[in-house]
């Protein structure tokens, strides 16, 4: 995930005991649950995050009377993953966790389900977007409560100055601050994007995109590949690689593209983008507006003039790159009435609101008819410059995970050992040819079908 922002270290907070108020998730002291309800969630990027969870989590205390105490688990060093695992073999720990974006359909059996809250959500605020919905929902139960804090969506963040000077393309003009396409909308393509890179190359700004095997470069590649209709293994679980035209016409597109990309993009991590664009040395990454809120601190003449938009189109339609995190409950919890009426509190709209205005717009709910708070339109400057992060109707898109639809329990293995991209880079890199790569490939995710 990106790391555009310093992460702070673990923290603890509680909420006291304190006089019953009226809120909007079910009260639940009345069911005799009382008590002390241990909360684990994810240490935000934004350090402000950590904050309003602590205050809203606070308010739903003193109007159920219980006590919340809470830990804020760092990613850094897959401390979260590690803390997981180690609750999961003890059946001990906290009564509810955050959960990156693999790990509810990983831990679906030690999870309570959920069914309950996420429909009285979903009758209230519509549809959650598809991508929440294939990893939040297993065998046909929700394990997990989509989360505000930490999704993250990873759009294009453009330098609108750079990329017209140097390819002509007015991207402010194409995506304005505004519910509506402008002109030349149309043509945010992947052969516009193609050409656009060259340029940029040329001029010695090339797009930052990393192609390694951290999360940035697979989930991008991921997204390019869905816009292709490029899938390696259906929702079955079979293995789709051999015949498909589709992916090779993405697999070939993507060694085009390289060929503009910087030299030591396959090593990039999480982080190498955000320099890129902090830096100057980029007119174009793909990435949630961390990297943008960095350079409004330490770069504001970079900042002044990048401009979010969504990703460009392919054959098969526009797909968004999708990071989310999960709130779950342990199946061992003892304070589960109250995990949940608190879960269902935090992903109300209010709530949810307040989570995504402290996280200067970072944080995407789950539910699409969320995607209008105002923070998206004010935030700067320059003054709608995240207005395209989270998906509107007119972007015409799609959220995007890479490596469906294949199950939860294959896809996660392509997805840690970033097939899309070294598949990529067994052409570029490595000296194969196209055949030659995906011959690999296709032995690889067979044996991850097969336990091997």
């Amino acid at each position: 995930m990106s790391k555009g922002i310093s992460r702070r270290g673990a923290m603890r907070a509680g909420a006291g005991v304190l006089a019953a108020g009226a809120l909007g998730a079910p009260m639940v002291h009345a069911q005799g649950t009382g008590g002390t309800l241990r909360c684990g969630f994810w240490d935000h990027w934004v350090p402000a995050g950590n904050g309003i969870l602590r205050e809203l989590c606070a308010e739903w205390g003193r109007a159920n009377r219980v006590e919340v105490n809470i830990d804020f688990i760092t990613s850094v060093g897959n401390q979260n993953l590690l803390t997981i695992a180690a609750q999961a073999q003890s059946r001990s720990g906290h009564d509810l966790l955050s959960f990156p974006t693999w790990e509810p359909a990983a831990k679906a059996d030690l999870l309570e389900p959920v069914d309950d809250v996420m429909g009285r959500l979903i009758q209230k605020y519509g549809a959650v977007t598809p991508a929440a919905e294939y990893l939040g929902k297993i065998r046909g139960k929700w394990v997990a409560i989509p989360a505000v804090s930490g999704t993250q969506m990873k759009p294009a963040c453009v330098r609108f100055d750079l990329l017209q000077q140097h390819a002509g393309i007015d991207i402010r003009a194409m995506w304005p601050a505004e519910n509506r396409q402008g002109p030349g909308a149309d043509t945010w393509n992947w052969d516009t994007f193609l050409r656009a890179a060259e340029a940029c190359h040329r001029a010695g700004v090339p797009f930052g995109m990393p192609m390694g095997s951290f999360t940035d470069a697979v989930d991008a590649v991921g997204a390019i590949f869905a816009s292709f209709g490029a899938f390696m293994m259906d929702e079955r679980g079979n293995v789709t690689v051999r015949g498909n035209a589709k992916l090779r016409t993405a697999v070939e597109y993507m060694v085009r593209l390289s060929r503009f990309l910087p030299n030591d993009v396959w090593a990039w991590d999480d982080a190498s983008n955000n320099r890129a664009l902090i830096s100057g040395r980029s007119a174009l990454i793909f990435n949630p507006p961390s990297a943008w809120a960095v350079a409004k601190r330490d770069a504001p003449q970079v900042s002044a003039n990048c401009w979010t938009v969504p990703m460009p189109a392919g054959p098969e339609g526009r797909f968004a790159p999708y990071l989310p995190y999960f709130w779950g409950i342990w199946s061992f919890s003892r304070m589960k009435p109250a995990a949940k009426s608190l879960l269902e509190f935090l992903s109300e709209r209010t709530q949810a609101e307040r989570q995504t205005t402290t996280s200067n717009g970072y944080d995407i709910p789950p539910f699409l008819s969320m995607n209008d708070f105002p923070i998206w339109a004010n935030e700067g400057p320059p003054t709608g410059t995240v207005f395209n992060y989270p998906l509107k109707p007119h972007h015409n898109a799609r959220t995007s995970v890479a490596m469906a639809p294949a199950p939860a329990e294959f896809a996660v293995q392509a997805y840690q050992q970033a097939l899309n991209t070294k598949v990529v880079a067994r052409v570029v890199q490595g000296g194969e040819t196209v055949d030659q790569a995906l011959t690999w490939l296709e032995r690889e995710l067979t044996n991850i079908r097969r336990g091997g």
